[in-house]
């Protein structure tokens, strides 16, 4: 489980995320290899949002492929069946509702980067 703490215009919400350790899926999915890249993509089903991520973070042990929230099944608002919790990072890297996972040794496009934000936006 994975704890956050979301505080905005001064209320604030505390969740418990469950899910499992991208690493070892990454590991028992025969990604391995892959994973040995510089940086991972992410696209949501519908390739309007996406971010690129450090392979170092994915492979954080807090990093998780999140698939309950508050002991329930994800609901869709939050993303479901699968969305990202990555501690190491701001929220804006949590991808909600993941479509496509891809590896290069190439920087991926990222949404918030394209914007202006750092594209690394991390602790």
């Amino acid at each position: 489980s994975i704890f956050t703490a979301e505080r905005v215009e001064g209320w604030g919400q505390v969740n418990q995320w469950d899910g499992v350790k991208c690493s070892g899926f990454l590991n028992k999915s025969g990604l391995h290899e892959q994973s040995q890249m510089q940086y991972v993509g992410l696209n949501t089903p519908d390739k309007e949002y996406y971010v690129g991520i450090d392979t170092k973070s994915i492979m954080h042990p807090q990093t998780i492929l999140c698939y309950e929230m508050n002991g329930e099944p994800l609901p869709m608002n939050q993303g479901a069946p699968l969305r990202l919790i990555i501690p190491v990072k701001y929220g804006i890297k949590n991808l909600k509702r993941i479509g496509s996972i891809s590896f290069s040794d190439q920087r991926p496009r990222d949404y918030w980067a394209e914007l202006g934000y750092d594209y690394y936006s991390g602790l």
